[in-house]
Formats: structure tokens, sequence, C-alpha cells
């Protein structure tokens, strides 16, 4: 088969393509923002300074314009489309961008097992997950450093990127989230061993 025939019309595209396509706004926006830039003007990763800017990002305070680009670029490189968006989904995304660039991103464990690795207490994990509005957004920071100070505890972010999304605009699919980390957490603090 040549290259030629590889881009015949009616043929799938390759298998790259589709993944990418298929793969969710979360992994993508992970993928650009942990992966370092390994050019100028890479599209598949973020420089020092867009990190930098990224991690010391407050998304409950006025964006610097530095922390704006930075947060566009990801979210454009994410094949994300900001342009149309309102302050409040602008905020949601900044949190996770955030949270991402400063304490990583790991899909291999739920976010309660995660939680209950880095020795989150039980009652933190309970405000966390009762925590709503501003008290929700006040916790997760909180949450973050205390993760980004274990060393190999990055969270989750389909777990943790799904709640915030979906705190206090989809809350039936919110309290999915919510009961899937409680689960994963008591499940995980049950198989401790008792001291």
């Amino acid at each position: 088969m040549s290259t030629h025939d590889a881009d015949a019309p009616g043929r799938p595209p390759p298998a790259e393509d589709l993944s990418r396509k298929q793969e969710s706004p979360i992994s993508r926006l992970a993928r650009i923002i942990t992966q370092a830039a390994r050019f100028n003007g890479d599209a598949h990763g973020l420089d020092n300074g867009e990190h930098a800017a990224l991690a010391r990002l407050d998304p409950d305070c006025e964006f610097r314009p530095h922390q704006i680009a930075a947060l566009s670029r990801a979210l454009v490189y994410a094949d994300l489309a900001p342009e149309s968006w309102q302050a409040d989904r602008w905020r949601r995304w900044a949190m996770i961008a955030h949270g991402m660039a400063l304490a990583g991103h790991d899909s291999s464990r739920r976010l309660g097992q995660q939680l209950s690795a880095a020795g989150v207490s039980e009652s933190r994990v309970t405000k966390l997950l009762t925590a709503r509005g501003d008290a929700f957004r006040q916790l997760v920071p909180r949450l973050l450093r205390l993760l980004a100070s274990k060393e190999g505890q990055a969270p989750n972010w389909f777990d943790l990127g799904g709640l915030i999304l979906n705190q206090g605009r989809d809350e039936q699919a919110a309290e999915a989230i919510r009961l899937r980390i409680a689960g994963s957490f008591f499940s995980a603090e049950a198989k401790k061993p008792k001291h």
C-alpha cells in the first residue's frame, strides 16, 4: 500500500488523529500543561514562563495579562474554544489548569485512592465533598497544595476536574462524582493496615 492510498477518501484517518480527537478535554489539557515545550512555539507543551504563570494563577482573582495569555494558549492547544465562554466557565477551567500546573495529573488511580495514599484526613475529604460554591472554590487550592507537597501524589483530574466543571451547574453529575470519590477514598482507607 502506498502512502497515497492511506489518504484516499472513504478511509478512516490515521490512528493517532483519531485518538487525539477522541481524547477528553481534561486529558488534552493535562498533556499540554504537564509536557514541557520542546522548542519556541511548540503547540504540544508550555514553556517555563507559561507553566509558572498557570501555577501562580488564582482563579478567584483578576487574571494578569501573562496569566490570561498562558491560560488561553493552553486551552486553545487543548482544542477547547474559550472565545465564547462566560466568566464562570473561564474560572472553572482556570482552576483546573492552575491545579494541573501546580500538582500534575495522574489518571492511574481514582482521586479518592490518591487522597487516602497522600494521608489526607477523612474530615478534609468530607469538607471537600460537602462544600458548595465559594467554600468549595477555597478548599480546592488548599487540597492541591497539600497534594503537590506529597511526592508522587498528582490528582486524577478526570474526577476532580469533572467535579469542578459540574459543581453548581449539573448537581446530578457532580453528586455522582462526589460519591465515586467518597467510595474510592473510604474503600482505600478500609484496606489500610490498622495501627
